[in-house]
């Protein structure tokens, strides 16, 4: 049995008399790769799930054993998910264990290509690099949202906000919300505070960050950010 993304050479999978099976954290063949976890947040799912194949020469591409399925909250970050996913994986782990021995490794398994996409795109899950978590504020607030929570609370979304003197921090947003007041009349990484919160125009609506932290500093809510940035609202975010 193998849980991780990193391939095996076939001399090793192919030893076991009943095969090598893997555990992985989406529902293929949907979301194959290094981060199914993060990019299932990412892309908005409301679905995934845990699925057991057997491990061939390609990645993740192999007949699939068993499936269960997890529901996303529109508020759950891949941390959250992750955690669940974990318990999921588990279970379903010990179940095609003991489905393998009771069938003596004679065991059903279905090809990926026989499972119907009904009309979805395939997604992939590629390794995610640092420029993949740089956030956009020229992208819509749903979307730039779905980014900083599929990337929560690792490695984490990233911008380069702009001081009055022209210095660039680099700030890390862990989480954020949705306001759905429009921004239509600001420049998309415009800062506003209203209360204590922090808001940044999207070109759609704003969107609120609530817990941030500067490269070099403590992780921290809105209103104690704000302590160490009393005139934010003259920076700027960039993307």
């Amino acid at each position: 049995m193998v849980v991780a993304f990193r391939m095996l050479p076939e001399e090793v999978w192919a030893m076991p008399r009943f095969g090598t099976f893997n555990v992985h954290a989406a529902l293929l063949p949907q979301y194959r790769g290094a981060a199914p976890i993060n990019w299932a947040v990412i892309n908005g799912e409301a679905l995934t799930g845990v699925t057991t194949f057997f491990i061939d020469k390609d990645i993740d591409t192999g007949r699939i054993i068993l499936q269960k399925t997890l529901e996303i909250s529109k508020e759950d970050d891949a941390g959250k998910v992750h955690d669940e996913l974990m318990l999921l994986g588990a279970n379903i782990a010990i179940e095609t264990i003991d489905k393998i021995i009771k069938g003596d490794g004679s065991v059903e398994a279905l090809p990926q290509d026989e499972i119907p996409l009904q009309g979805k795109v395939l997604n992939k899950a590629p390794k995610i690099f640092k420029e993949t978590c740089r956030i956009s504020w020229e992208k819509d607030d749903k979307t730039i949202y779905n980014l900083i929570r599929g990337l929560s609370p690792s490695p984490g979304a990233w911008t380069l906000m702009t001081t009055p003197k022209g210095e660039k921090l680099t700030l890390k947003i862990f989480k954020s919300s949705l306001s759905l007041t429009p921004s239509d009349n600001l420049k998309p990484g415009s800062i506003v505070v209203n209360k204590n919160e922090i808001y940044v125009a999207t070109t759609t609506n704003f969107l609120r960050l609530e817990e941030l932290q500067q490269v070099g500093k403590k992780r921290m809510p809105a209103k104690a950010f704000l302590n160490g940035f009393r005139d934010i609202e003259n920076y700027h975010l960039e993307g």
